[in-house]
């Protein structure tokens, strides 16, 4: 199990090149990765996400990378054919359309934006696998540190499970006898109110099915119990298990629900609301896993 929060950060200098990776990560329902790096490097940001991708799979994650280079062997200047082919016939065409002879200088086509081009050879592959490295270190720091995290989340919420398992164990306890005491209430209260006539027990009896099948609780107890137990086993597992425990408690908490609509004894509605604030703490806790 793994924390959705973490800091990795890592530093790697080659020859003339200089590199600096930091990740973040919060909470966040899907995979949100942002990248801010220098405008050189820009090729490489699907790259960069395929990277991290490999080990994070779900949370928010800012990535901030600073690239400094000394000197320039190496370097060669080039034109850009496309941009220029570009220039070259919207200028024709403006030409056409307001029937100016337009003479093109080169000298101030050179002046437009990304006429030229500046090279290094070979050195956009060292780029990437250098950077790719950084990456690499920093987001194995960012697992480290949102797998330790991971851990103490593990063992608190395998302690409020527990708990919670603990807790639902006493719906059946409180259930024990409903339907007889029911009927024993409602005996009295008809002899009450009939004094000397006689009493109709298959009135009686027939109250008590409608009440017995209004307050059952059992399929709710019982699908309670099952959530319970799923939970414990994806505490065990070694995949991402967040938006799964996130969905589990949310039946969980739709099965309360429904106990306290069917409670007619004070002391279920108050453990239906012990529960449902147990659920609650177990659903933040839940917020920050994986």
């Amino acid at each position: 199990m793994k924390s959705m929060t973490g800091y990795g950060r890592a530093n790697l200098e080659v020859e003339e090149r200089s590199y600096q990776v930091e990740i973040k990560s919060v909470n966040h329902k899907y995979c949100d990765i942002n990248i801010k790096m220098p405008k050189e490097l820009l090729f490489l940001e699907n790259e960069i996400k395929k990277e991290i991708t490999q080990y994070v799979t779900r949370g928010k994650i800012d990535v901030y990378i600073t690239f400094q280079e000394q000197g320039d062997s190496n370097t060669i200047i080039q034109f850009n054919p496309t941009a220029i082919e570009q220039y070259l016939q919207e200028m024709q065409k403006l030409s056409q359309y307001s029937q100016i002879d337009t003479k093109i200088n080169v000298a101030e086509l050179l002046k437009l934006p990304n006429v030229m081009q500046t090279q290094n050879e070979q050195l956009q592959e060292k780029v990437k696998e250098e950077l790719l490295s950084c990456v690499n270190t920093a987001t194995m720091r960012l697992v480290e540190m949102r797998s330790k995290e991971g851990e103490e989340l593990q063992k608190d919420l395998e302690k409020r499970i527990l708990q919670l398992e603990e807790k639902q164990k006493e719906f059946y306890e409180l259930t024990t006898g409903l339907i007889e005491d029911f009927v024993v209430k409602l005996r009295e209260r008809v002899k009450e109110i009939l004094q000397e006539q006689p009493i109709d027990e298959t009135r009686i009896a027939t109250e008590a099915v409608i009440y017995a099948d209004k307050s059952s609780i059992e399929e709710e107890l019982t699908r309670l119990k099952s959530h319970i137990e799923q939970a414990k086993q994806m505490l065990k597992e070694e995949k991402p298990v967040g938006k799964k425990m996130d969905f589990l408690i949310q039946e969980m908490n739709r099965e309360t629900n429904t106990i306290g609509s069917k409670s007619m004894k004070l002391e279920i509605t108050d453990l239906v609301i012990t529960i449902k604030t147990m659920l609650e703490d177990i659903r933040e806790q839940i917020q920050n896993i994986e």
